[in-house]
């Protein structure tokens, strides 16, 4: 329900700005293997306002989630930083943020690492619970929206 209505809001907003351009933002970071296209954005900017798809804490070289929980949450929000600056964004663009914890007992790890790289005032920020994500090495996995 959660991603219907996400969805449903993203298409609303570019459908609600006439002639609103979309730009896809594509760091050099994120290429996937060759003669592979990525089944999905890194970001999306429209009018000043880039949504970032949902970041795990994979390294972007070796592809591996590390098995150190507080390094994954790093490397997440650093994944959510090379898209930032890609669109000339920085954290303190970011108004809303999306965190998907397989364990809820981790959030306090997660928020020890977040307060560290996202300053006050932070964004409005929503944390769920899930059974498992995408990669299942990965415990978290975080999305963003920015704005200039």
């Amino acid at each position: 329900m959660r991603t219907y209505v996400c969805a449903t809001v993203l298409s609303l907003l570019v459908s609600a700005a006439p002639g609103a351009e979309k730009k896809v933002i594509s760091p050099p970071e994120f290429a996937g293997s060759p003669g592979t296209a990525p089944l999905f954005s890194s970001g999306i900017l429209v009018d000043g306002t880039l949504y970032i798809s949902g970041q795990i804490g994979r390294d972007l070289k070796t592809r591996e989630v590390p098995a150190d929980f507080e390094a994954e949450v790093k490397r997440c929000l650093d994944n959510i930083g090379i898209v930032l600056k890609a669109a000339g964004m920085t954290y303190e663009d970011i108004v809303s943020v999306q965190v998907y914890l397989t364990d809820m007992e981790l959030f306090p790890r997660m928020n020890a690492v977040y307060s560290t790289i996202i300053k006050e005032p932070r964004p409005t920020r929503t944390t769920v619970g899930v059974t498992k994500l995408a990669d299942p090495k990965a415990r978290i996995e975080i999305t963003a929206t920015a704005r200039r």
